[in-house]
């Protein structure tokens, strides 16, 4: 009797200690991306001087597992919303180089996070997904600063393409040259929402 006593009391332990083992992100969290929260600006290297020019963001959502690291979701910014200060220069940029009458969005939909994403504070972290311009699509990784707190995150990200190579022009003319790549800084942010797997199949 005090065996079996004995025992149910260690297995009682043990299934406590297996609850305990399971993350606590069976949660899925929910990061919305506000454009007034988000600067996409972009730096590209020239003879005379750096041009330098901003895009904006439309509204999206981003789905993180902090167990798995899987992201999904995407990241949208207008490609006609480009400017650089230089009316002659941005019609130029939009016609002969970003077409954005054809290819009116720029996207990058994240798949997977590279590293821990702290739940409060700044974390370094990879960031690997599918970068779509001028309908072109390209998987890139990209290094990540983010920083998160229970209702609300930002991230920033630096990262350069290679945009000649990807079909677009290099506007160089004979008296200004031009680098064939392009750097692109893009800081975002919004707020967080958290909500467990179990309560998702309740709201079901």
């Amino acid at each position: 009797m005090v065996k079996n006593r004995t025992r149910c009391r260690t297995e009682f332990v043990a299934l406590i200690l297996l609850i305990a083992a399971i993350p606590a992100a069976a949660q899925q969290t929910d990061l919305k991306l506000d454009p007034s929260k988000t600067t996409v600006t972009i730096t590209l290297d020239a003879a005379l001087h750096d041009v330098h020019g901003i895009f904006q963001a439309k509204p999206g959502l981003l789905q993180f597992d902090p167990n798995s690291g899987q992201l999904s979701g995407e990241i949208l910014v207008d490609a006609k919303s480009g400017v650089t200060g230089n009316g002659m220069r941005d019609r130029k940029m939009q016609r002969d180089i970003l077409e954005s009458d054809r290819f009116p969005e720029i996207s990058f939909s994240p798949d997977r996070i590279s590293g821990v994403v702290a739940r409060q504070g700044k974390s370094s972290v990879m960031v690997h997904g599918v970068f779509r311009i001028h309908g072109t699509s390209r998987e890139i990784t990209v290094p990540a600063v983010v920083d998160m707190n229970a209702e609300s995150w930002t991230a920033m990200v630096r990262f350069t393409i290679p945009y000649a190579k990807w079909g677009m022009k290099n506007p160089s003319t004979l008296f200004l040259r031009v680098s064939d790549s392009v750097e692109i800084d893009l800081a975002t942010g919004g707020s967080v929402i958290q909500h467990s797997a179990a309560n998702d199949r309740a709201v079901q």
